[in-house]
């Protein structure tokens, strides 16, 4: 249902995980993410092991044992006060039956004030009716109680403030006292979450209801700064977002939240504007329309559809000065563009779209040539990358090495980087160990950087990713120049007017 997020330790996970890496500034791992598969898989190496001693392998006890272990393990990693395990899914759901089993156990093991349950529900509005209804609350309070569940704590999604005698109905209806009914009404930006939870006191619910006190306030200034600077910027660009799967924009979450992080740093709105890489190889479509953006991003993904798209796209940023930001395989194609159209390779190409080409820029790396199996298998985590002294790269990022998160098998070809260089388009930063170019550089441009990682991924509230911040920053530069440029076009355009006024009355 969206983008696939991966942690430091090469974990591929739910794009829901990187709402928390967003929020609360800190790196997740393996351990932060449980799946159904996982579990069984787990289940079935200990019965293989023996671990059950020729037990017939049931959901209870064993399926649910596994998930209450794995609930448990992130306490083991570190010193924690609370851990929050989010169960995604609808109640009755059948893939969610033994979590929620799962959970009923824990609270009985743990006892009544060392776990709490908090229920998310729908109160949704009836136009027609012109009022908020409770009953699908009600009837998933219900199912979650046949599960033998009871919440501690529910919170409301809705649309329209909830009035008090609806706050009062759902606490009657659903056993939960009348402050522990938290309104989740639906907000602008999703950063104004963590704001309105405080105002209806969820945090302090859940300290009463674990017995637990806070030993300072919370401070959060730097997150209202943030959201001040979210609704008040004093910038606007437009910035195009090149991609395969951009009819679901979740497909490229986390680019589009780094664009919120980095427009708030330089005080801008960050409008992306959606483009399908397959309409730019349509016959007749107009690349000036391109010249209407103030940068451009192509974006990350597989396979050969749309691949031609995307490479005229980076011609026409190549050629206009536009700036450009290539990620994954937006990087991967732009190297192709260059080797075409300025070192005259003709037939350069991916190996993942012609496996047999014989001018292969882009090619399986040599570790990934025997690997058959799809799953799991790619380069993933964070891996070092060296900076080159002077690059653009080396500035914005003000290191000498970075770590960042990778998920591909095609790296750039290491034959070709030698014509590249001379060529102006620099190796900006390489693995230390495989020597893998993981950042491209043109020299002669504003601002031209592909990048073989993720940076997205890494990007938080309180730490925009570095390449974003300096990509929206020469967007804004770059709409500066065509607002001057345009005005001054508009100036001597009227002068020119006034002059042939005055020489056809001479």
């Amino acid at each position: 249902h969206g983008e696939c997020y991966v942690t430091d330790d090469g974990a591929e996970t739910d794009l829901d995980l990187g709402h928390y890496e967003r929020f609360l500034n800190i790196a997740t791992t393996q351990a932060n993410n449980i799946t159904t598969g996982r579990i069984y898989n787990n289940v079935i190496q200990k019965e293989r092991d023996g671990a059950y001693l020729g037990k017939t392998v049931q959901v209870i006890p064993h399926i649910t044992d596994e998930i209450k272990r794995n609930f448990q393990l992130l306490a083991t990693t570190g010193k924690y006060d609370i851990i929050i395990t989010e169960i995604g899914g609808c109640v009755g759901d059948i893939e969610s039956l033994p979590f929620i089993e799962a959970v009923r156990q824990i609270k009985w093991d743990l006892g009544e004030n060392n776990a709490i349950v908090v229920h998310l529900t729908l109160v949704p509005f009836l136009k027609a009716a012109g009022e908020l209804k409770t009953k699908p609350s009600q009837h998933s309070v219900k199912t979650l109680s046949e599960a033998g569940i009871q919440p501690d704590i529910l919170v409301a999604r809705c649309e329209h403030s909830l009035p008090d005698e609806i706050r009062r109905k759902l606490a009657l209806f659903c056993n939960v006292d009348y402050e522990s009914v938290i309104e989740a009404i639906d907000t602008d930006t999703i950063y104004d979450v963590p704001l309105l939870m405080q105002a209806e006191r969820l945090d302090e619910r859940v300290l009463t209801k674990l017995r637990l006190s806070s030993r300072r306030k919370p401070n959060i200034d730097k997150w209202k700064d943030f959201l001040y600077k979210i609704k008040n910027s004093k910038e606007t660009v437009d910035i195009g977002l090149i991609g395969k799967y951009v009819e679901l924009h979740d497909a490229y979450k986390s680019i589009a939240e780094s664009f919120v992080h980095a427009g708030a740093i330089n005080e801008c709105k960050v409008n992306i504007k959606w483009i399908q890489s397959e309409e730019l190889e349509k016959k007749g479509f107009n690349f000036d329309t391109l010249g209407e953006l103030d940068a451009m991003l192509v974006a990350p993904g597989f396979g050969d559809r749309g691949i031609e798209g995307k490479i005229k796209a980076v011609k026409y940023a190549r050629e206009n000065k536009l700036p450009f930001f290539g990620i994954c395989l937006g990087m991967q194609v732009a190297m192709v563009e260059f080797a075409r159209n300025v070192l005259g390779i003709k037939k350069a190409i991916s190996s993942e779209v012609k496996p047999d080409s014989k001018e292969a820029v882009i090619d399986l790396m040599e570790d990934q040539k025997n690997i058959t199996a799809k799953g799991g298998t790619m380069r993933l985590g964070a891996y070092p990358c060296a900076l080159r002294e002077g690059s653009k790269a080396a500035e914005i990022y003000d290191a000498e090495e970075i770590k960042e998160r990778h998920r591909h098998r095609y790296e750039f070809n290491n034959t070709y980087l030698e014509r590249f260089e001379e060529a102006g388009m620099l190796a900006a930063g390489v693995n230390p160990q495989s020597e893998l170019v993981e950042i491209m550089e043109l020299k002669e441009h504003p601002w031209f950087i592909g990048t073989q990682f993720h940076p997205e991924l890494k990007s938080t509230v309180n730490n925009p990713h570095p390449l974003f911040v300096s990509f929206v920053a020469a967007a804004i530069e770059n709409a500066k120049r065509k607002k001057t440029e345009s005005h001054n076009g508009a100036k001597e355009s009227k002068n020119g007017k006034k002059k042939a006024v005055n020489s056809s009355e001479v």
